[in-house]
């Protein structure tokens, strides 16, 4: 499911992708520009923009960060593509849509950088994907053994190739016929030279929501924090099995499918991937980690001289702790800003030195106390074996590990990089083997029930299955056949 050339080392989920769209706004590609730095967490393997002056679809993909793609002359290229200065046109609109990549399908190479932009036979389209196809690799199969050819390795290049099928193509609405073919995980957002569509899949997996700005133009995005950014307001989220086309004509929206009868929208959100300025789901992010972080402390309560987050996703989780223990909060580990992710290398001694190099431990905090150490995940325990020795070097009397979430036990196949069992730490090991193999003197992870419990939807409406392998959908046979994919929705 992943075929990755690089890896970094730090023992965290890898980030999914982040997703934007500008319709008609005149700073369309600079508004876009900053809806991708505040979605920057979401994906820093690849960034890129599709713009469109109303007739031709025009973008620019990179590897990196933000300011590694795009600069100044940049932007301004794609600001005259918009408005079509580089053809002599005028047209009065025109859109943006943008993305930020981690992969989860496909190698990270710049050809698998998003949006991708093609041709087909009715004319140019762009497509940006937050999410994965479970089956995306049946797809491409069929269409490769009916001739068709990939340019990339990406479960993206599926959608366009089934958009241009004439099975979806020769419908009364091509765009609703094509989403119903996908299984699994999408929040998308497809530009065409004379609107914008945007969809979320029937179970709602990923976040998207619908913006506006105070002159009636309009957004769409992954995340409410990107529309604070860009200066939008949020309007609602984009309903489980809607489609929402922005255009010159406004707002309008349709349902491809009903929304599934079991919603799995990915808790994983809330634990780890989200800006905690956001709102998702319809439930702040900061407040439910930090509510996360009380409920560990009265399900594992352990005396110590301080809480300490591991930085910097354990810091809102273990605010919470400390408040609801009343034990202080210290912070006594300290991230280096300026490791970048290139630094970070494969083999293990490398992998040591660069924990130490991106951690530092400030033995001032540390030395002589108990200590409970937060943080909100443990994926291969690695990374964090190697911090946990650091801070017994450093001269703790006791470490307490407490984390946020469930053990991760299963295989993600909705977008989290938790692609096989054996990168699972907790899939072969019991709690008490973990602490053991992390050095620590005790370790509790936050129960699914005490998770649940502080969601807004409560115990229905949540994929859990990384935590309790109880998968929404059928995930071992994946299929092409559209009257079947029906069939297993429920619908029509």
């Amino acid at each position: 499911m992943t075929d990755r050339i690089s890896l970094p080392v730090l023992d965290a989920p890898k980030e999914k992708c982040g997703v934007l769209g500008v319709w008609g706004h005149p700073e369309a590609v600079r508004l876009t520009y900053l809806g991708l730095f505040a979605q920057q967490h979401r994906g820093q393997e690849s960034a890129g923009m599709a713009v469109t002056d109303g007739t031709h679809i025009d973008g620019h993909i990179g590897m990196g960060l933000v300011p590694d793609v795009f600069n100044e002359q940049t932007v301004v290229r794609l600001e005259q593509a918009r408005r079509g200065e580089r053809r002599r046109m005028s047209q009065p609109s025109g859109g943006v849509i943008g993305h930020n990549r981690y992969s989860t399908t496909g190698a990270s190479v710049e050809t698998n950088a998003q949006p991708l932009i093609e041709r087909y036979i009715d004319g140019q389209v762009a497509v940006a994907h937050n999410g994965n196809l479970i089956n995306a690799n049946a797809l491409r199969d069929r269409f490769s053994a009916a001739g068709h050819i990939f340019h990339t390795t990406s479960d993206t290049e599926v959608i366009i190739h089934l958009l241009a099928a004439p099975e979806q193509r020769d419908t009364p609405d091509p765009v609703a016929a094509m989403l119903r073919r996908l299984q699994g995980a999408f929040s998308l957002v497809i530009l065409f030279p004379d609107r914008i569509e945007a969809a979320r899949d029937p179970w709602g997996w990923r976040p998207l929501v619908l913006g506006k700005y105070p002159d009636g133009r309009d957004c769409v995005a992954s995340e409410t924090v990107a529309l604070d950014v860009m200066g939008a307001e949020f309007v609602r989220e984009i309903e489980p099995g809607e489609v929402v086309t922005l255009s010159d004509s406004g707002v309008e929206s349709r349902r491809f499918a009903p929304p599934a009868e079991r919603l799995s929208r990915c808790v994983f959100e809330h634990v780890y991937f989200a800006n905690p300025a956001s709102n998702v789901f319809g439930q702040n992010v900061q407040a439910a980690r930090e509510r996360m972080g009380e409920v560990l402390s009265t399900e594992a309560p352990v005396d110590a001289d301080f809480v300490m987050p591991m930085p910097d996703s354990g810091r809102s989780a273990a605010n919470g702790y400390a408040r609801a223990s009343k034990i202080p909060y210290r912070e006594g580990i300290v991230p280096n800003r300026y490791v970048g992710r290139t630094f970070i290398k494969p083999t293990q001694a490398e992998r040591a030195s660069a924990v130490r190099l991106k951690l530092n431990v400030v033995s001032e905090i540390v030395s002589g106390h108990k200590l409970i150490v937060v943080d909100d995940s443990i994926v291969r325990g690695t990374t964090t074996r190697e911090k946990m020795k650091q801070i017994r070097e450093a001269g703790a009397s006791e470490i307490h590990v407490r984390i946020s979430c469930p053990p991760i036990k299963n295989p993600c196949y909705f977008g989290v990089d938790f692609a096989t069992r054996d990168q699972l730490i907790a899939h072969e090991k019991s709690v008490e083997e973990i602490r053991s193999f992390l050095g620590v003197d005790s370790l509790h992870f936050l129960s699914l029930e005490g998770l649940l419990s502080v969601m807004k939807h409560g115990d229905r409406g949540y994929c859990t299955a990384c935590y309790s392998g109880d998968y929404p959908i059928d995930v071992d046979h994946p299929t092409t056949d559209q009257v079947v994919y029906k069939e297993q929705m429920g619908m029509f």
